[in-house]
């Protein structure tokens, strides 16, 4: 789309995403000009919204920041430390603190 335009391809790069099927690498395509932008992947994010929806809702029962790391790495063979797990789960704790904070008369029971 860019030949001869003075946008032309410019090389790639690799970003290696942590996912629910271990860490992948992608090779993302630049152009001159800086305009590509991949959609598979969102910018800068180095892993999936399945390891932190896992990390959120393992944090949000009272799993503890090193046990969250030492299952993620079990399961998902990803290393995650105690810190970079409390710094994903600090990023979802208004949410945290609602579901703590929720009312039980307002869940239905079947």
């Amino acid at each position: 789309n860019g030949w001869n335009t003075g946008n032309s391809r410019n090389g790639a790069y690799f970003r290696k995403v942590d996912t629910q099927f271990g860490p992948i690498e992608v090779q993302v395509p630049r152009d001159r000009n800086g305009q590509f932008h991949q959609h598979t992947l969102p910018d800068y994010k180095q892993h999936s919204d399945v390891l932190e929806s896992t990390i959120i809702k393992l944090y949000s029962k009272g799993v503890t920041t090193r046990e969250i790391a030492d299952l993620i790495e079990k399961m998902y063979g990803s290393h995650y430390s105690p810190a970079q797990v409390s710094n994903i789960s600090k990023q979802m704790l208004p949410k945290i603190e609602a579901y703590h904070k929720r009312k039980l008369s307002d869940l239905v029971l079947c």
